[in-house]
């Protein structure tokens, strides 16, 4: 997809300059946002698919102020990067959820949405985009990779963006997400031990044991399949 001669046109003729050490921006404002309640700032980022058939369908679902969602990025599988909302302005796209123990994941967090139906892999020009992205927001605002989720990290069961084609083990290596770990167990699992150390990484939502288990495997292990296994008590410890 090539924008925007496709048809995504920014609501300003005026584009941002480009920053030399992310991608280049272009502001198309979306109407669906809000300050930051109770003070807070970004310490989350959290990372979506769009599951629309382009990116355009996704950029009008995003600025229509009767769906009333919205992100503040939202990134074409061609690479270009459109931002919907300023990173100080909460924007509506996490919606119910906890991480952490933290709930109002749109108040701590800055979204971005990927051109993606869910079922296909992410282009290479997409995927370099988003890392120089997220290297600019953390640095912005402090943000560490544990910080850096998914949609289905914070709502288990609900959603399960950005799925199994993301590589978040891409991410990991260039420190923009927490890695997973290799810890070898010899503890037969339990669902009580399970939950022990999926809340430890952060997964605090309440879920079902079926969608805890598949939300953390989307994370760190998309492969596995079947019953609970003691690898799948291999998950990092948040600081």
């Amino acid at each position: 997809m090539a924008l925007p001669a496709t048809g995504i046109q920014p609501r300003s003729a005026a584009r941002p300059k480009a920053d030399v050490s992310g991608p280049e921006i272009t502001d198309h404002l979306s109407p669906n946002c809000g300050p930051r309640r109770n003070g807070l700032t970004p310490s989350l980022i959290v990372i979506h698919y769009t599951a629309m058939d382009s990116a355009l369908a996704a950029r009008d679902r995003l600025c229509d102020p009767e769906a009333e969602v919205s992100a503040h990025y939202l990134i074409a599988n061609s690479g270009e990067t459109l931002r919907l909302v300023p990173e100080d302005r909460r924007a509506w796209h996490a919606g119910a959820g906890e991480w952490a123990g933290q709930s109002d994941i749109n108040s701590r967090s800055i979204g971005i949405e990927l051109d993606n139906t869910g079922s296909q892999p992410f282009s290479e020009p997409q995927m370099q985009a988003l890392e120089a992205l997220l290297r600019q927001i953390m640095d912005r605002w402090s943000i560490v990779p544990a910080g850096v989720i998914g949609h289905s990290d914070m709502a288990p069961g609900r959603k399960c963006d950005p799925g199994p084609q993301f590589d978040w083990a891409r991410l990991a290596r260039q420190g923009l997400a927490q890695p997973a770990v290799q810890t070898a167990k010899d503890q037969t699992p339990t669902e009580n031990s399970f939950r022990t150390a999926a809340c430890a990484a952060g997964f605090t939502a309440e879920a079902s044991l079926e969608d805890l288990l598949t939300a953390t495997r989307l994370r760190f292990a998309p492969w596995r399949l079947g019953a609970l296994h003691p690898d799948d008590l291999n998950l990092p410890v948040l600081d």
